[in-house]
């Protein structure tokens, strides 16, 4: 059966849980959404390591009313697509922050929930302390003094990696071009349940290099 990114996530007691996309928010929305929890008897709220919401023990036949009332939408949390976008406070909010991340994921927020050929989740850091761990996962992007640093083909999970280094001193504008591009590429041409990183292995570093800068 296929599931979309942003279905209800079945738990181990038989109760269903959805993401919500507040990685930023303000109290009095906190407030909104936790009366719209009391009134559809939600268990437990936990948050994920992407700073999304989530809402646990709801009835997956109510998401839509529940995120209509709450004035939220689900984000993407499974399934072989684009992952929900972390990132960190950045300059705006952080004094160790040199680029802004916030206006880096808002920029690149258009690809969540994209369909790939496997899951691909992507990371922005605001300083060289990697808070949200760019440098493992399939595309990272950290802040340093001149520009975003691009890595591309980490990962975190069973087969962990460091990834690449694939282009430095970017603004937001070039940066997000890149990423655009790397995402086209990929989706196009790595097969089905291929991660970036074993697509980039594959095909050969330097043809993937030649690909996205030409």
């Amino acid at each position: 059966m296929t599931r979309n990114m942003t279905d209800p996530i079945k738990q181990r007691d038989g109760s269903y849980a959805i993401v919500i996309d507040k990685a930023i928010t303000t109290p009095d929305e906190l407030k909104k959404i936790a009366e719209v929890m009391e009134e559809f008897n939600v268990n437990l709220v936990k948050f994920t390591e992407s700073q999304r919401m989530v809402i646990i023990g709801i009835d997956p036949e109510k998401v839509e009313e529940f995120c209509k009332k709450a004035n939220v939408k689900v984000a993407p949390a499974i399934g072989k697509g684009v992952r929900s976008i972390k990132f960190c406070p950045g300059k705006t909010l952080c004094i160790l922050g040199l680029q802004d991340t916030i206006t880096m994921a808002e920029k690149l927020a258009k690809f969540e929930g994209m369909e790939l050929p496997d899951k691909m989740k992507i990371a922005i850091s605001g300083c060289p302390n990697s808070c949200t761990e760019p440098a493992v996962r399939d595309i990272g992007l950290m802040g340093k003094k001149d520009g975003f640093t691009l890595y591309v083909g980490g990962s975190a999970g069973r087969e962990p990696r460091i990834g690449r280094i694939l282009a430095e001193n970017l603004s937001i504008e070039e940066a997000e071009k890149l990423v655009e591009k790397i995402i086209t590429f990929y989706s196009k041409n790595a097969k089905k349940g291929q991660r970036l990183w074993k697509f980039i292995e594959d095909i050969s570093w330097s043809e993937f290099e030649v690909s996205i800068l030409g």
